[in-house]
């Protein structure tokens, strides 16, 4: 399974070339789909795959549209990772799926699979300091009930950004 998530890695890393920013992102949120994985289950290749690609189009976004808004990534991304996937030899039905969530990932109750949920939730472990004020732990917790798709993401962004260091 590790193999895979090299191939992949090493495919969006190129791909980046030298955009720390997106790779380390891209990093962070398959650590994430890795602990929702063994915590909820799911498909290995298909949510690392999503993990490591979902936010491949943002760079053609920002040539097309001025904009890397998630919309755009959405719209740009599943033709990259289309190619990213074939030249690894993912399976036809496996492409498709994680396209499928690419193409969605920004845009939850489009595609309502278990895969889906799990990179949706590794992702805003990542952005929810960025989206949100994660300073007032009252108003956080009910933005993690109603953002987070998966009980184990609601519980992990609980443990990350509400849990005080004293326990």
């Amino acid at each position: 399974m590790s193999d895979i998530k090299t191939a992949l890695m090493g495919a969006m890393t190129a791909y980046f070339n030298d955009d720390a920013r997106r790779i380390n992102h891209a990093r962070r949120v398959t650590g994430y789909a890795e602990e929702l994985l063994k915590r909820e289950g799911g498909d290995y290749p298909v949510v690392i795959a999503a993990a490591v690609l979902h936010d491949i189009g943002i760079h053609q976004a920002e040539r097309k549209y001025g904009s890397a808004s998630g919309q755009y990534q959405e719209k740009e991304g599943p033709p990259i990772a289309r190619g990213i996937l074939i030249g690894l030899g993912f399976e036809l039905g496996q492409i498709e799926e994680i396209c499928n969530i690419i193409a969605h990932h920004h845009s939850p109750g489009k595609v309502n699979t278990g895969n889906f949920a799990l990179l949706y939730d590794a992702d805003w472990l990542v952005n929810l300091q960025d989206e949100y004020d994660i300073r007032d732990r009252g108003k956080l917790s009910g933005i993690i009930d109603r953002v987070f798709l998966t009980e184990s993401g609601k519980a992990l962004a609980r443990q990350i950004y509400l849990s005080t260091p004293d326990g």
